[in-house]
């Protein structure tokens, strides 16, 4: 029984390490991108990426709020405002 506990605690800490490389390396890209859409969509990510993590630490309320919130509403309302922005002319 010990066992399985220990490989389900190795099996979490392995999915923590991987979402928090995930989350880190897209917000890098979100600060790095010159378009704005990539660089939303990447900001998505890093939103979901997070509400995941609060998801594995059994912080469930945040996990949705963070999901719901910022990954959707938030992330929405920014790509529409990219969408309906005007560009100028690249020369």
């Amino acid at each position: 029984m010990q066992n399985r506990k220990e490989r389900i605690s190795m099996v979490t800490d392995t999915l923590q390490m991987m979402l928090i490389f995930v989350t880190v390396l897209l917000a890098l890209l979100t600060v790095e991108l010159k378009n704005l859409l990539q660089a939303s969509i990447c900001l998505c990510g890093t939103c979901t990426a997070i509400g995941a993590l609060f998801w594995l630490l059994n912080a469930l309320y945040v996990s949705v709020f963070q999901l719901l919130v910022y990954s959707g509403a938030v992330i929405v309302i920014f790509i529409a405002t990219v969408m309906l922005t005007k560009r100028a002319e690249e020369s």
